[in-house]
């Protein structure tokens, strides 16, 4: 294992329309400590929530199955809030699902890629339950 965490800037488009987008920086990140999840976080300014703005400073986190990501290089995934697909040229859709809407974002793959890799250089893939913490998680849970 090279490092427990992988941290990643990947830019975006935020698809507004058809003929319309807007870019984003997002960054990407990746624990050991937490194996099977990928972090998305956008600056705040991009909330669907009309309660949390830009002046509250905080990125707006979305969390995620990495196999989810990874899956959805090669073919359409997802169930439920999150959605990862291959596009046109070499990009990956994302879609995110919440109750005040949904966003549409339009990444390259090769950034995706790399970051997956790196995340894999931290915990390979299938050997995700080494580093699963149960204990840990089901205090979490009962916090």
């Amino acid at each position: 294992m090279t490092s427990t965490a992988v941290e990643q800037i990947v830019h975006a488009r935020l698809v507004l329309s058809s003929h319309h987008s807007a870019p984003l920086r997002v960054t990407l990140r990746y624990r050991a400590s937490d194996p099977l999840a990928v972090r998305m976080a956008f600056p705040a300014e991009f909330s669907l929530d009309e309660a949390w703005g830009p002046e509250d400073g905080e990125e707006v986190e979305w969390v995620f199955a990495r196999q989810l990501l990874a899956t959805g290089l090669e073919l359409p995934a997802g169930l439920g809030d999150v959605h990862v697909r291959p596009a046109r040229g070499r990009a990956v859709m994302v879609e995110l699902r919440a109750p005040e809407g949904v966003a549409l974002l339009r990444f390259g793959a090769p950034e995706l890629r790399r970051f997956l890799w790196r995340s894999y250089l931290s915990v390979a893939d299938g050997q995700e339950d080494r580093y699963l913490d149960a204990d840990g998680a089901l205090a979490e849970l009962l916090r």
